[in-house]
């Protein structure tokens, strides 16, 4: 028996060439004390140093680093980083930018990483692909017996276990989707659209929902060409954490932005809270849920749904979550 199967077009041929978030840089005008806040509250470990950057890693990524915190007067964004899923991945997402006109500048890496290609997307954040990494090797006090897991559990704060995902402010959140779509292989899962405009975009190259998300930025920054932070976000994986780290903060004087509670976009348990730096931090305190449908058709929220979107439970959401991206905290 012959069967004619017709290539349906809807459904263009997927790439996997972005495997994962490997890091991200945070500036930030207090370093020491932003080191304090990671270190001791969320027990992140300090893996290197170098000039005035310092890097660090939360006990169950298995890299040299995950967070870059590095000195500026202002807190924001610094470099969004992935790694691809071979070197010759590497190098045909390098094809793909240089063909959509993207200028791309190799350097040697950071502190445990690999030769790196960087480049900056339409809303000016600067993004790196790499292939090469140094995975973390504990000493031997610091051993798990679990044989996934890196690292012991630490001792101290209400340990965070990985990083989970960036949050850009993007000038144009439809351009900057497309951007990441069609140069690397970013799929989109949910997005928000008002009035015809296209506010939030969520995807990820993972059956994760999503690594790294878009929103409307109202502050100038992106049409100023500086790509700006909403928040970094940090996963414990367990829901009861939130209230703990939100106990813990309130009793250090941090100031909490928002939660705990729930998003209806991403199913996402969370608490938001700035570091000493002025930088917003996101705690994811579950999965969220997982995509695994190949076929995946993006989940839109509307004027119809914004507020379910936002808040699915929880306190109301604060007007000014959404307007500002780095107010330095106080």
């Amino acid at each position: 028996m012959t069967i004619n199967y017709q290539i349906d077009a809807a459904y263009p041929e997927p790439n996997f060439d972005i495997a994962q978030l490997a890091s991200v840089e945070m500036f930030s005008p207090r370093v020491d004390e932003s080191v304090w806040f990671f270190t001791e509250l969320l027990g992140m470990s300090v893996s290197g140093r170098d000039g005035d950057s310092v890097y660090l890693r939360a006990y169950e990524d298995w890299y040299h680093h995950s967070l870059k915190i590095t000195h500026r007067r202002e807190p924001g964004m610094g470099r969004t980083t992935w790694r691809s899923s071979s070197p010759q991945a590497l190098g045909r997402r390098i094809d793909a930018l240089a063909t959509s006109g993207v200028a791309v500048n190799w350097r040697e890496g950071d502190l445990g990483q690999g030769p790196t290609v960087d480049f900056t997307s339409p809303s000016g954040h600067s993004h790196s692909i790499l292939w090469e990494v140094d995975y973390f090797r504990a000493s031997e006090d610091q051993a798990s017996q679990l044989l996934s897991r890196p690292q012991k559990r630490p001792l101290k704060g209400v340990p965070v276990r990985r990083l989970d995902h960036v949050n850009h402010l993007v000038d144009d959140v439809t351009e900057n989707r497309r951007f990441l779509q069609d140069t690397l292989g970013f799929r989109l899962r949910e997005n928000i659209v008002v009035h015809g405009r296209e506010a939030a975009a969520w995807m990820s190259v993972s059956p994760l929902v999503h690594e790294i998300a878009n929103l409307a930025d109202r502050t100038g920054q992106s049409a100023n060409g500086q790509g700006g932070l909403h928040h970094l976000a940090f996963w414990y994986g367990f829901p009861q954490h939130l209230l703990d780290a939100a106990d813990m903060f309130t009793d250090h004087g941090l100031t909490i932005d928002l939660g705990p509670g729930k998003h209806g976009a991403t199913q996402a348990q969370f608490l938001y809270v700035f570091e000493p730096g002025g930088n917003r931090i996101e705690l994811f305190g579950d999965t969220g849920y997982l995509i695994f449908d190949p076929a995946w058709k993006p989940l839109t929220w509307t004027e119809d749904n914004l507020d379910k979107s936002l808040i699915w439970y929880g306190s109301p959401l604060a007007r000014e979550f959404t307007i500002f991206s780095d107010p330095v905290a106080g």
